[in-house]
């Protein structure tokens, strides 16, 4: 059993790194089980953001890897991450115990509970879907991953200059690449602020058609409710975003081109508003934060695709004074996701 001035010296030792070098401390690579499913992870901090890959393996030549999003908060060492995009799947049956192959997300905190001992504990849930528990999180830093990829040059070089934005997003953009995936033309709420977006202009054919146009007859589809397009629909994660303070300010508007899109939010399973025409000018809300629980799923809603579908939306979250962009994305078969995760509140630990 530890002593306890050991343990004081761990906290100490614990407290100097989060001090004096937090991005390195989180920033690595991490080794352990996420539930039952063997798990590496990496992890690069940017800002308060998180990019990386983790992998989930029963051997080293036996793995799925994903794309890795998250954020760290240095004030009380949480850490949230999920598998944004699967990059490779070698992986023959099941990983995790009686389900699929699903993305997870996972709440942790980072704690050093020795000298030489740096852990992230926490739960992790399917990415798309809270309600679905995946089991605890228990990893622990290592010096190397058994996994190489692009992101060892940052982890090995982070204090020598790797640790550069420029750096690390383009070995995110190699991971597009890699996926072949369009690159996403760049729209922020200055965008709206600043001009206005005309509509895309298509091309005329060179060669007019005489035929007469095929005319097929269409049945009829049953008219459904919002409510039915909610629960029947797809539900695809966006983005998640960290929550502090005492309210979020939401705002939303159409993506780029202004085309009649029409959408409906709901929040934990309830509606927060229906019938509403996005434009350049946006709709704005403010949830108090006291209102939430600890992990909360809000959901857009295409009610209709548009005149160019699918359906897309801006939101700018301000949350604690910061600033938080998504792009969300709904269609007749699915609807854009995002979770609001609470912050553990700081406590001073004795």
């Amino acid at each position: 059993m530890k002593t306890r001035i050991e343990l004081l010296l761990g906290l100490l030792f614990c407290s100097f790194f989060s001090i004096a070098s937090q991005a390195q401390t989180i920033t690595g690579a991490w080794k352990g089980k996420i539930g039952s499913a063997h798990t590496e992870l990496k992890l690069i901090k940017k800002g308060d953001s998180l990019l990386g890959t983790s992998y989930y393996y029963t051997s080293r030549s036996n793995y799925i890897r994903y794309a890795v999003k998250g954020y760290f908060d240095p004030n009380n060492n949480s850490v949230v991450w999920w598998d944004d995009a699967m990059l490779e799947d070698r992986l023959s049956g099941n990983l995790f115990g009686g389900g699929d192959k699903e993305a997870l997300l996972s709440v942790a905190d980072f704690n050093c509970p020795g000298e030489k001992t740096m852990m992230l504990d926490g739960e992790s849930t399917e990415r798309d879907n809270r309600n679905k528990p995946k089991g605890t999180v228990a990893l622990q830093k290592i010096n190397s991953s058994g996994f190489h990829d692009e992101w060892d040059f940052v982890i090995e070089n982070y204090i020598y200059g790797a640790n550069d934005p420029d750096i690390i997003d383009s070995i995110a953009r190699m991971h597009l690449a890699k996926n072949e995936l369009p690159e996403e033309k760049e729209i922020t709420e200055s965008t709206y602020q600043s001009s206005t977006v005309k509509p895309i202009q298509k091309d005329k054919p060179a060669i007019a058609v005489s035929a007469p146009p095929i005319v097929v007859k269409k049945t009829p589809t049953p008219a459904t409710t919002n409510e039915q397009k909610y629960s029947n629909r797809e539900k695809k994660l966006a983005t998640v975003i960290p929550v502090a303070g005492d309210s979020i300010e939401l705002r939303f508007y159409d993506n780029a081109v202004v085309d009649g899109d029409s959408i409906a939010v709901y929040l934990n399973d309830k509606l927060l508003f229906e019938h509403v025409r996005l434009n350049n000018k946006p709709y704005s809300m403010t949830i108090a934060v006291n209102d939430l629980s600890e992990d909360n799923e809000m959901v857009m809603v295409a009610e209709n695709l548009g005149t160019i579908p699918p359906n897309t939306s801006l939101m700018v979250a301000i949350v604690d004074g910061k600033r938080y962009e998504a792009r969300l994305e709904s269609t007749e078969n699915s609807s854009a996701l995002i979770r609001f995760i609470k912050q553990k509140k700081k406590t001073n630990r004795q």
